[in-house]
């Protein structure tokens, strides 16, 4: 009777999960799964609508844009809108004290002013197929892990080479359910990508890392680009003979503004999430990786902002940088807390309990599954230094810019006995390699970095994983009142790698003697001993487990599967296609305050602090807000949406995707999740988790009102 209630009670958790918007669908798959429980949320359109391999459909319309963000076509003209913080790097890379385009924005007012970046690329999805079979075919229960492996890499490698022989697109397999299925994506992939339009990081980046994961939300997190081809329509470098793509779809857009219980889809590609994790994995992230991660980015970002708030040049320089490491910095903090205030690991606890019960009441199932958790639970232990070291390494070993040029430079060891020919091209790649790396980058800034990241490392890492060359810490700074800063100033005084002038020196002269210089310098010395680690003493211990729990966990996943036989079951994300939907809602984040599901203008103007770079409203807005001159894009309320929050449960690389209303057309774009769901890439909480989307009309507001490009507007299908 006891386990029966226990069956009972874990029913109607998963059946409320199930109502709660939860998931990220295989888009393929909808109609056999999903497709009647999205009809009763309000959905208009077919399965077919959003997913065709014969007919143009939305997800012809959707793109990955660059390495992690999504981004979707607004127009037969190529253009395409995904968010400010995706396309934040090439804005910068564009911006200098004379053209500071982060600080200004950037408009093309005609195609001819729209810029190339060399790099960036966008890639069309052109069909997805299920190859389970053939990726399993002559896979058997009794091989050996490492047998197992190599015979899928095998299948894998024979099935993409075929899948793409003879054509332009590339050809991708990816397993789903931890390697229990597995799924063929064929790519159409598209390298000259034009900006067209940023606004100023005032309205792009409003609020900085301040409001960064947070809801009320008031930022205009958008940029435009523009998707150039062949005059064939095939993919070519950029030339100016390119010619806009005239995509198979691009999305209409609906200015007629969304209220609360709204249907809202999420179309994109979600990064990664690891929602079927046993309760030793859960405990790993909250006591250990996160908050040492957290403690590592903290001090970093600590030191970056005090430099860019001191110099303008500095702002531009490390903007991107301070962005990347705070957005995981601040993820981190609230995913933390919201496992805590979930107690989720005593949650997947009390399932492991009844996993283990149903497991031992029947033998051939305990042959199978029994030993799973005990076997999780060794893992982790045992791997707990190797995760520190592993974490110490990547955050704080290679953490300083300067370390990292050593890393990338590493080719001057080819200079030992090269001819003249050899040492040639290896100059030209250090060479500009070293050019980009100047661009941006302040001594200064780095010298401090670089000696809080050795003394996080040397207090927090085991002895055992310390680089040989900090044996001479103590000999270097015997006499010194701060070690730390004494270390760093006597490396970064000895070394070719922290300063242009030193670097373009040592770069002119460069031999196949240089080879005896470099090799004597304190930092390449330093990166060296720290790859010494790396490799010699943490990967492949690592490795080692890393490689055990993905065993395991393809069988408890199999388990799980079985053991809820009755459950629907969405794969964890991996940077493929999904589907999430859900409904426009507010939520209540704490006892007595509830949070309204839209913001508006008004919210900006309240938050206006010439004070504070993240706040200072540009004058042409709040002349805009004074005069109320909002043209068609005002709500029915009289005024100007800038976001709203909904139950679709994403995730990193779904920045940028489309939010599509119940009709099928645009209505926001996605780019966060509020603090308090940062959980919900190991475990989602319905009455907490929100998506947050920037308003359509914000965007059309700001391009057509702030930036008067009102040709990008002409090129939209928009719907009153």
């Amino acid at each position: 009777m006891k386990r029966l209630l226990s069956i009972f009670i874990i029913s109607l958790v998963l059946l409320h999960l199930a109502k709660a918007d939860e998931g990220m669908w295989i888009p393929i798959l909808l109609e056999k799964y999903n497709f009647e429980d999205m009809q009763k949320k309000g959905f208009k359109l077919t399965a077919e609508d959003i997913y065709s391999i014969n007919n143009a459909s939305m997800k012809d319309a959707i793109v990955i844009f660059g390495r992690g963000c999504t981004g979707e076509m607004i127009s037969d003209q190529g253009l395409l809108i995904t968010n400010h913080h995706c396309g934040y790097c090439q804005i910068q890379k564009h911006s200098s004290l004379e053209h500071d385009y982060l600080t200004d924005g950037f408009w093309a007012m005609s195609k001819e002013e729209e810029l190339a970046n060399p790099g960036l690329s966008v890639t069309f999805l052109i069909s997805m197929e299920d190859v389970t079979e053939r990726i399993l075919q002559d896979i058997t229960d009794d091989m050996t892990e490492s047998e197992r492996s190599s015979l899928i890499s095998k299948h894998i490698e024979e099935l993409e080479e075929r899948a793409v022989e003879g054509t332009h697109y590339e050809a991708r397999v990816e397993q789903f359910y931890q390697g229990n299925q597995y799924f063929l994506f064929i790519n159409e992939v598209f390298t000259d990508v034009r900006l067209v339009g940023a606004p100023p990081s005032a309205i792009g980046k409003f609020g900085g890392d301040t409001d960064n994961w947070m809801w009320p939300r008031h930022t205009g997190d958008f940029s435009l680009f523009r998707v150039y081809a062949a005059k064939d329509g095939k993919p070519a470098e950029y030339s100016e003979d390119n010619v806009p793509l005239k995509p198979k779809m691009h999305f209409p857009i609906s200015i007629k503004g969304v209220k609360e219980g709204d249907f809202t889809m999420v179309f994109g590609y979600p990064g990664t999430t690891q929602e079927y994790l046993p309760s030793f994995a859960v405990e790993q992230v909250l006591n250990e990786s996160d908050p040492h991660r957290v403690l590592i980015r903290g001090q970093k970002l600590e030191i970056i902002n005090e430099a860019m708030n001191s110099d303008p040049l500095i702002r531009i320089q490390y903007s991107a940088k301070a962005a990347g490491v705070a957005n995981g910095w601040k993820k981190w903090i609230g995913e933390m807390r919201g496992l805590k205030r979930l107690d989720a690991v005593n949650k997947k606890k009390e399932y492991e309990a009844n996993f283990q019960e149903w497991v031992n009441n029947n033998r051939g199932l305990y042959a199978k599954y029994g030993k799973i958790l005990e076997q999780y639970e060794s893992i982790y232990s045992e791997m707990s230094k190797y995760n520190l070291g592993m974490i110490y390494i990547n955050e704080a070993g290679i953490g300083s810019d300067a370390v990292m040029l050593a890393l990338k430079v590493r080719v001057l060891e080819n200079l030992d006995g090269a001819d003249d020919k050899m040492v040639e091209l290896i100059k030209q790649e250090v060479i500009s390699t070293g050019k980009a790396h100047f661009k941006d980058y302040n001594e200064a800034t780095d010298k401090k970095i670089f000696a809080e990241m050795i003394r996080l490392y040397i207090e927090n890492v085991p002895e055992e994983f310390h680089p040989a060359y900090l044996e001479n810490f103590d000999k270097i700074t015997k006499k010194a009142d701060d070690k730390y800063a004494a270390f760093a100033c006597y490396c970064f005084d000895k070394s070719v790698l922290t300063n242009q002038e030193k670097f373009d020196e040592f770069t002119k002269d460069l031999s196949a003697k240089s080879y005896k210089k470099i090799m004597k310098d304190p930092i390449y010395i330093l990166m060296k001993d720290f790859l010494s680690v790396y490799r010699n003493q943490l990967a492949g211990e690592y490795t080692k487990y890393e490689n055990q729990i993905d065993s395991l966990n393809r069988v408890y996943m199999k388990a799980q599967m079985e053991f809820e036989a009755d459950k629907l079951f969405y794969p964890d994300a991996n940077f493929t296609l999904r589907v999430t939907y859900g409904q426009v809602d507010n939520y209540f984040p704490k006892d007595g305050v509830e949070y309204d599901y839209f913001t508006t203008l008004d919210g900006i103007i309240e938050k206006d602090n010439p004070e504070i770079y993240d706040y200072d409203v540009p004058d042409k807005l709040k002349e805009l807000y004074a005069n109320k001159d909002y043209g068609q894009y005002a709500d029915a309320d009289g005024t100007i949406h800038v976001g709203f929050i909904g139950t679709n449960h994403t995730t990193g690389g779904n920045s940028g995707s489309p939010v599509i209303n119940a009709n099928g057309e645009l209505i926001g774009v996605n780019f966060d999740r509020n603090w308090e769901g940062t959980m919900s890439d190991i475990m989602y909480d319905p009455d907490m988790c929100r998506n947050i989307t920037l308003d359509i009309r914000y965007a059309l507001f700001i391009i057509d009102k702030y930036a008067g490009a009102t040709h990008l507007i002409e090129e939209m299908d928009i719907r009153k």
